[in-house]
C-alpha cells in the first residue's frame, strides 16, 4: 500500500544527494512491512561509479542491513521511473512494487539520457504489469526543477 511519507524521504534523499555534489536528483527508499529498511541516492559523481543511481545505492544497503540477497516483500520508492539498470536489478532482487516520481521523459528533460538507454533495451514498459506506478509526479517536478538550476554535471 502508498504511503507519501516514503515518497517524501526519497525527494529528501535525492536533494541531499545532489546539493552534495554526489549526482542527479535520484533517491530511493526500500520499504518493508511499513517500515524503511534503507535509503539511497544517486551517487555516480562522488563514486565515480557509473552504476551508483539511487535504487542501486538502496537495493545495496537494504540487502547489507537485512542479510539477503532477496527482497520479497518490499517496495521502493524512487524520485524517477528507474532506468534499464535499475530496473534489472529491482527484479533481481525481487522487489514487489516500485512507486516512481518522474517518469523517463523528465529525466531527459533536465540532461539524463535514459530513454535513449531504453530504446536501445528495446525496453516494453506493458511487460512490466502492475510492478510499476507512478505517484507524487508533480512534487518530484519540483525537486528535478530544483537540480536544473543549480550548478550541476551531466553525465
Amino acid at each position: 500500500m502508498y504511503k507519501k511519507e516514503f515518497m517524501e524521504i526519497a525527494v529528501s534523499e535525492a536533494r541531499k544527494g545532489f546539493l552534495n555534489g554526489d549526482g542527479g536528483p535520484f533517491g530511493a527508499v526500500i520499504v518493508k512491512d511499513g517500515e524503511v529498511v534503507a535509503s539511497g541516492h544517486n551517487q555516480v559523481l562522488k563514486n565515480n561509479d557509473s552504476t551508483c543511481h539511487g535504487e542501486i545505492d538502496a537495493i545495496r544497503k537494504a540487502e547489507q542491513k537485512l542479510q539477503t540477497y532477496d527482497l520479497s516483500g518490499c517496495q521502493i520508492y524512487t524520485t524517477g521511473e528507474p532506468c534499464g539498470m535499475c530496473l534489472a536489478a529491482i527484479l533481481w532482487a525481487n522487489i514487489d512494487k516500485v512507486y516512481y516520481g518522474c517518469s523517463l521523459k523528465d529525466n531527459e528533460k533536465i540532461g539524463f539520457r535514459d530513454d535513449k538507454i531504453d530504446k536501445l533495451l528495446d525496453r516494453d514498459d506493458k511487460l512490466y504489469g502492475s510492478l510499476l506506478e507512478q505517484k507524487e509526479r508533480e512534487e518530484c517536478l519540483k525537486l528535478f526543477k530544483e537540480y536544473k538550476k543549480s550548478e550541476r554535471v551531466i553525465y
